[in-house]
């Protein structure tokens, strides 16, 4: 048996009774096109950034002092890749969680986008996992579980294999697994949401795929991380959700020179969208980034400083068509754009 059997072996070896976590209610999969929202904020890429996070979410109105939702009927949208990288990871996924279902009881929302680590999580790929986050699965029984599993393993196998399992990592597989307190929620989420006409997504819209409506990447990507895990764990790169142009590791929006703008108006004219907000590619100056006449927004400011050393925590704020972006000591308005026909900006609502 070849060491990644080995470990998915051990996840159903342990797939019982381990996690401690509380279970949470878990939404049906909600419609991605939404409109007649009066405020929407937008956080990007997070990476274990628990403190950070809570500050811009403060910042921006969302959470109070008692760290209960606040926003009233405000749509929070995070652009996904809440995990690797930094520590704090599980506490970002129980505080969205949370202030989900927080949201949803005072009218407002909470949209937690997939990212590409979410997937890689998902599908067993945890090279960009730091010791932190390990650390926050294990109990006082793991070094005897992750021994008990060692010890059933032949000989020459056991060293590397004590490499790939890590302290905390055992229950940490679990929890990513489709039936884990983490696995269940995450598969359930969306990739795409369109909110008053913009589009959300972690890496962006390419060319290729840009006769693809939010309901049918939405649709391909659940399915590749559900039924089809299998075929997605054993040749990820031909996936929607593993392909380089996909929409989670899509960098071409955030990268490409500024020639590339009418493929960029294509794209939002085949979505039926008047600007796309992207993540996933940290912004030269980490300041969140307007590109293409206010057609894609970037929001990766790099809120983890484990990860980018100069990065900041950033929030972007569209309400009656203004685009502001919020930091922990200014606010900069970006542009407005016009106010679609029934919204209620345009309507004065």
């Amino acid at each position: 048996m070849t060491l990644p059997r080995l470990v998915l072996a051990a996840v159903a070896a342990v797939a019982t009774g381990l996690l401690t976590a509380p279970t949470l209610p878990v939404a049906a999969a909600a419609s991605c096109e939404i409109d007649r929202i009066e405020r929407i904020v937008a956080v990007g890429d997070v990476h274990g950034a628990y403190d950070q996070l809570v500050d811009i979410l403060r910042t921006a109105g969302l959470l109070d002092a008692r760290m209960r939702w606040s926003g009233r009927r405000t749509h929070l949208v995070q652009l996904g890749d809440v995990v690797d990288r930094g520590p704090d990871s599980r506490k970002v996924l129980d505080l969205l969680r949370r202030i989900e279902g927080d949201a949803r009881r005072a009218g407002g929302a909470v949209h937690v986008l997939l990212g590409n680590h979410e997937v890689m999580r998902m599908l067993g790929d945890f090279r960009y996992t730091v010791p932190g986050e390990y650390k926050a699965f294990t109990t006082g029984e793991s070094e005897e579980l992750r021994q008990a599993f060692l010890d059933g393993q032949p000989p020459e196998l056991r060293d590397e294999l004590l490499k790939e399992l890590p302290v905390g990592s055992l229950e940490m597989r679990v929890a990513f697994s489709r039936r884990g307190v983490y696995g269940e929620w995450l598969r359930k989420l969306n990739a795409v949401v369109r909110i008053n006409g913009i589009l959300f997504v972690h890496g962006g819209i390419s060319p290729v795929n840009a006769g693809l409506r939010c309901d049918a990447i939405n649709a391909a990507v659940r399915r590749e991380i559900t039924e089809e895990e299998g075929k997605s764990r054993a040749d990820p790169l031909h996936t929607l959700s593993g392909a380089e142009d996909g929409p989670l590791w899509y960098r071409g929006l955030a990268e490409e020179p500024d020639s590339f703008a009418p493929e960029a108006e294509a794209i939002l004219a085949a979505q039926q969208a008047s600007a796309v907000v992207v993540a996933h590619t940290v912004t030269p100056d980490q300041r969140i980034r307007v590109r293409f006449g206010g057609r894609v927004v970037v929001v990766d400011t790099g809120m983890q400083p484990q990860y980018v050393e100069s990065g900041r925590a950033s929030a972007l704020e569209i309400q009656r068509g203004v685009f502001t972006a919020i930091y922990a000591d200014r606010r900069d308005r970006l542009f407005a754009q016009p106010a679609p026909a029934g919204s209620p900006a345009a309507t004065g609502r």
